[in-house]
């Protein structure tokens, strides 16, 4: 995937790097994906310091003086650039010592995002000294008021490298944030705990921005394995939207998947007409189908899970006794399986990143099929994904928080169909080898048939 499709990037963001381990060639990867192809205007620039190689990267770039110029004087200079180029670099006057290049002050980036006159504005906010791990120091980051997108980025290369001053950017730091023993391997909780302080990765974040923190330097199978058991970690701090997995130096597909939360919603409130009795509590072996539907949801190990009830909630409630699931009552569900839908979704976080649908009469779908139907997501940010048993499409399906708002003008008894027809182009299919996915009961002798 591109930076741009797995971060939502949307016109008018201002994205802050911090921490170590790719953040300059992450951002002049984005702003190549952003500024010819989707003619986005991008700014990059910096807070803190940046070489001399790594402002060559950029086809063009804008040198400001505090204390000689005004955003004024800068403005037609990067207009120009932008116009030829698509993007420019704004960087501060050169130190002589160094040979690194300044920063600009951040209350600059503020005003020259208030003009509107960029797409995109991208900061390297942190210096690493090169690692691939650190700790911030008091005066760092230094992320401008008007950032939206916070992106505190590690690479995986330091995954089992000792917790010391070679390895990592003040691993004394480290160690005080994380509850790692000075010179012990860094490990995913070491790193998990860092970025989710509030005086590690979180620290400085402005209000309402979304933190999406990247995991670079992915490179094999046994460095994703490793790296979804980071993100998971990750994942349990509230703050933390989604996780990147990558390696941002491979410019056609610098993100392998987003790691993120999805959660099942369980539709088991009809009032089951057809079927001649409630539906949700008929049998299914040792268990009532409402039963099955919640273990088979629980068994994926995705999350959170949310039963939907309606008619006959009481009882429904009663045969859930001790399993870990949310219950939403839906008052309305005589007006049709769009209420429902829409009930599961008012109940679910607001960091939950999609929504799949299961049906509770659908007790032979299989736990690896709904893990498939996810992994598919998060390998591709695709609004929409759904199963297909020898080519023909089934249940359960997958929505993108993108569609929420749709999913929540549907009226009627069709569930979420109108999307299936309205974004099949863009939609991603996962065949499967189970019939489960086609399988549902409306009637009694059905049940009876099949078994």
């Amino acid at each position: 995937m591109k930076l741009a499709h797995a971060l939502r990037i949307a016109p008018g963001e201002v994205i802050a790097l911090v921490g170590g381990g790719g953040k300059t060639t992450a951002m002049f990867q984005l702003a190549a994906e952003l500024a010819h192809p989707q003619k986005f205007r991008v700014l990059t620039t910096t807070t803190t310091r940046i070489f001399a190689a790594q402002i060559s990267r950029s086809p063009a770039h804008v040198t400001f003086d505090p204390e000689r110029q005004t955003m004024a004087d800068i403005l037609p200079q990067l207009e120009s650039a932008l116009d030829k180029f698509g993007q420019v670099l704004l960087i501060g006057q050169a130190d002589p010592v160094s040979g690194k290049a300044f920063g600009v002050p951040p209350e600059i980036i503020d005003a020259l995002a208030a003009t509107g006159r960029f797409s995109l504005i991208i900061n390297e906010a942190d210096g690493s000294r090169m690692r691939s791990f650190k700790a911030p120091a008091d005066h760092e980051p230094v992320i401008p008021a008007c950032t939206t997108l916070v992106m505190p980025m590690v690479g995986l290369d330091v995954l089992g490298q000792p917790l010391t001053d070679e390895a990592v950017h003040r691993a004394g730091l480290v160690s005080r944030l994380s509850g790692g023993e000075p010179g012990s391997p860094v490990s995913a909780e070491i790193i998990a705990r860092t970025i989710c302080h509030p005086q590690g990765g979180l620290k400085n974040i402005p209000a309402g921005a979304r933190v999406i923190p990247l995991l670079n330097k992915i490179n094999g199978t046994a460095e994703l394995v490793a790296g979804r058991g980071v993100a998971q970690k990750l994942l349990t701090c509230p703050a933390i939207e989604a996780v990147g997995l990558g390696a941002v130096q491979q410019a056609q597909n610098p993100i392998i998947e987003m790691q993120g939360r999805t959660a099942i919603i369980i539709l088991a409130a009809g009032g089951s007409s057809r079927f001649g009795s409630p539906k949700q509590l008929a049998r299914w072996g040792a268990y009532t189908f409402l039963e099955r539907a919640v273990d088979i949801a629980l068994a994926a190990e995705a999350g959170p899970v949310i039963a939907v009830l309606g008619a006959e909630a009481a009882r429904c409630r009663a045969v859930l006794t001790g399993r870990p699931v949310g219950v939403v009552e839906n008052k309305n569900w005589a007006a049709g399986q769009s209420s429902s839908m829409q009930a599961g979704l008012a109940a679910l976080p607001d960091n939950v990143n999609s929504a799949l649908f299961l049906l509770v009469d659908q007790p032979e779908v299989q736990p690896e099929t709904i893990k498939a139907v996810i992994a598919r997501y998060r390998q591709t940010m695709a609004p929409i994904v759904w199963p297909e048993f020898e080519g023909r499409r089934g249940n359960p399906v997958l929505f993108d928080q993108a569609l929420f708002a749709e999913l929540h003008r549907i009226t009627g008894d069709t569930g979420g169909r109108p999307l299936l027809h309205a974004y099949q182009s863009e939609a991603e299919r996962v065949a499967v080898s189970d019939p489960g996915v086609l399988l549902d009961f409306d009637h009694p002798r059905d049940l009876e048939a099949y078994r």
